[in-house]
């Protein structure tokens, strides 16, 4: 990375805005890989998205004011995964997943301690579905659930939401089911969405199967 950073002309003007986009899309192409990716595709976006996070970190150590190395970026994760496994690192029992979970989001809480909204750190950037289910999460936090709907989500095939507030509304309650049930909102979508592609492109065959005969 230092060498790349340092001869190639391209590289040596990106800034971390620049290099958003790339991110962006490297997430997505690893997530591609989770679900339906073989395991050299997993392996081949990890890296890519590894690679990430090694120009983010060389552009930072140029940094004039406050400049880090990926060796800082390490050592604070390491530092921080140690306060956040006491039952691993420390005397703290945990003997189930959810008593990790306590241990988890106490550690959280004291690194966190100059918040004061449960939605501080939440990014608006995260994919709208995702992006409700963490909020319905937060929001459970402090005792407020999602709004009822006006058109219930069971009921929205037999009557249709009437404007956009309606569909948002039987949206959201449909990220709410979802959470309550254990599921993951988004990736449901995207399974669906990829099973719609695959109709499409079996549809676009059959049409030039036909031009063919």
């Amino acid at each position: 990375m230092r060498a790349v950073r340092e001869r190639c002309v391209w590289s040596q003007q990106i800034t971390h805005d620049d290099l958003v986009p790339y991110l962006v899309e490297e997430s997505a192409e690893l997530i591609d890989a989770v679900e339906q990716g073989s395991r050299a595709d997993l392996r081949e976006e990890l890296g890519d998205l590894l690679w990430q996070v090694l120009f983010h970190a060389a552009v930072a150590a140029e940094d004039p004011d406050d400049p880090f190395t990926i060796d800082d970026v390490a050592s604070g994760l390491v530092e921080k995964m140690v306060r956040r496994h006491p039952h691993v690192f420390a005397g703290a029992v945990a003997r189930t997943p959810e008593e990790v979970l306590v241990h988890w989001h106490a550690a959280k809480a004291a690194e966190k301690r100059e918040r004061r909204s449960v939605l501080d750190g939440v990014s608006p950037h995260m994919p709208s579905l995702a992006l409700a289910q963490k909020l319905l999460g937060r929001a459970a936090q402090v005792g407020v659930g999602a709004p009822a709907p006006e058109v219930a989500p069971a009921a929205a095939v037999t009557r249709p939401p009437e404007s956009e507030a309606e569909l948002g509304a039987s949206l959201l309650g449909l990220v709410a089911l979802a959470r309550e049930r254990g599921w993951d909102a988004d990736r449901a979508l995207r399974g669906t969405i990829r099973a719609l592609e695959a109709d499409v492109r079996a549809a676009e065959g059959d049409a030039r199967a036909a031009e063919g005969a």
